[in-house]
Order: C-alpha cells, then sequence, then structure tokens
C-alpha cells in the first residue's frame, strides 16, 4: 500500500505552549523521544517512520506544512524545526532549550546518545522519571509504543500482539511500570534478551485488544499518534472482536485528557 494512503484528514496536534508542563502532547512527544529520539543539548531528535508519522510529531514543535509531495521538508518552525528522510525513514529534529531541561526533568540519555542505545554499547542509560506524566499515561505509553514497540495480528491463536523492545531495561522497567497502573488489565511476561542485543517483553494475548483499544482511545481529536500505527493496531483489533471496517470503528473520539472512568509493525511508526 502506497504510503498516501496512510495521510489522514484527522487533525494535526496543538503545540503546547510549554513542552515540559504536563501535557497530552508532552507526554505523547516525550515518549517518542525516549523511545527512540536522542538528546544533545538544545538538538533533540525523533526518529519515525513515515512522513504522516513525522508531521505529527514536528507539529508538536510548532511546524504545519510538511511536504506531503515531496516527503522532505527543511525550514524553519517555532523551535527550528525540519524533517528529514533517509532511507525509509524520517527524522524530525529541532532546536530548542527544552530538549536540555526535558532530558533533565524526564532523566532521558544526553549527548546525542539515541535513546536505548547506551546501555548495550557502553554509554550511559536514562532514569525515564515520568511520574510528572501520570495523568497522561495513555499518551506517554502510546508514544512509547509508537516509537520502540511490535503490534502484530497472530490468525492462528486470533489474537493481538503487543511487545515493547528496548536497548535500556530501564525504559522497559518504566513502560511495565505505567502499565500496571493503567485502567485497563494488561498483564505482561518476563524480560527477554533481544537478537539485537537489547531486551523485550509482550503484552499478554489476551489483553491486546483491549490495551490496543485505550492506547487509541481519543487519538483522532487529538492529533497525537501515527496514522500507519493506529490503522494496523485497531484493524487487528477488529478482527479479533470479528468485525471489518478501516481501523477506527468503536474508538471514542472524545478530547484527549478528559477523565477517564497477520500484519506486523517493528520499529518506529
Amino acid at each position: 500500500m502506497s504510503e498516501h494512503a496512510d495521510w489522514t484528514d484527522d487533525p494535526l496536534p496543538e503545540a503546547p505552549d510549554d513542552l515540559l508542563a504536563a501535557s497530552p502532547q508532552a507526554a505523547y512527544l516525550w515518549g517518542r523521544v525516549a523511545a527512540d529520539g536522542a538528546v544533545d543539548g538544545d538538538a533533540v531528535r525523533v526518529r519515525v517512520g513515515g512522513a504522516p508519522a513525522a508531521e505529527r510529531v514536528a507539529a508538536l514543535f510548532g511546524a504545519r506544512d510538511v511536504d506531503r509531495e515531496r516527503e522532505v521538508t527543511e525550514r524553519a518552525y517555532a523551535h527550528d524545526t525540519d524533517v528529514t528522510r533517509t532511507s525509509d525513514e524520517y527524522v524530525v529534529a529541532a532546536e530548542t532549550p527544552a530538549a536540555r531541561r526535558g532530558a533533565a526533568a524526564f532523566g532521558l540519555p544526553t549527548g546525542g546518545e539515541a535513546s536505548g542505545r547506551g546501555a548495550s554499547d557502553g554509554g550511559a542509560s536514562g532514569g525515564y522519571r515520568f511520574s510528572a506524566l501520570d495523568d497522561h499515561r495513555r499518551q506517554l505509553l502510546r508514544g512509547i509504543v509508537e516509537g520502540c514497540g511490535t503490534v502484530c495480528y497472530k490468525s492462528e491463536a486470533n489474537a493481538v500482539g503487543i511487545s515493547v523492545v528496548h536497548d535500556d531495561e530501564a525504559l522497559l522497567a518504566t513502560v511495565r511500570r505505567h502499565l500496571d497502573a493503567a485502567p485497563v488489565d494488561a498483564p505482561y511476561g518476563d524480560l527477554n534478551e533481544s537478537s539485537s542485543g537489547g531486551y523485550w517483553f509482550g503484552v499478554a494475548d489476551d489483553a491486546g485488544p483491549a490495551l490496543g483499544e485505550w492506547l487509541y482511545e481519543g487519538s483522532a481529536a487529538s492529533g497525537l499518534f501515527a496514522p500507519l500505527r493506529r490503522r494496523k493496531t485497531l484493524r487487528s483489533v477488529e478482527r479479533v472482536r470479528g468485525g471489518a471496517g478501516d481501523g477506527r470503528r468503536g474508538e471514542e473520539e472524545k478530547e484527549e485528557g478528559e477523565e477517564e472512568g497477520e500484519e506486523k509493525e517493528v520499529g518506529p511508526s
């Protein structure tokens, strides 16, 4: 399927006034940085899978017009942001004092070390102190899972498989703590070594559909999502539920941040 099929007319996310203040936007953004980003002084870089996802991450820095035809932009935005393409991936880069302050506040690796690569390569791992974002746990986990998670439909078991893969055990421990505190039941297995030298764990198959639905509840209204990953996750859920559709049926269109009472995607979306 052409990448252009994954563009969506759902609104782009609103750039927050303060990238460090607790908000759905900040939680999603720093989740993506922790999963597959790097901070070096005032510079922050986030690796994403495609142009539609890059547009949405860039919007959080004030970008509003990623070129959908050329699929590459290099222009100034609110935080001196640009989006560039390397091979089949995109990197959103921004220069902002919030990068340095965010790394300190949330315990992210610094010095240009990509999140998750410090532990296995001999560098310093992060502390990942995200307790200030507890009220926006859904968006934080969504950003992390989109950045370093896998989602697949298991046809033989008729189940949704959700796993998180990262080089830094500390981030995976943080993810597990937030899953424990989530309003949906999401038991998970033991930590395992991955073939790439990192670590991974998987959510129980029978918990996959409910977790997938919860992760993307309200996402259309907020714009905080990677279009391809959301479509694949919700379509997998629909297959388990026995339905058919475009991957959006059953999603509640309330604003994020309100009080709550056989396809595989690997790596960043």
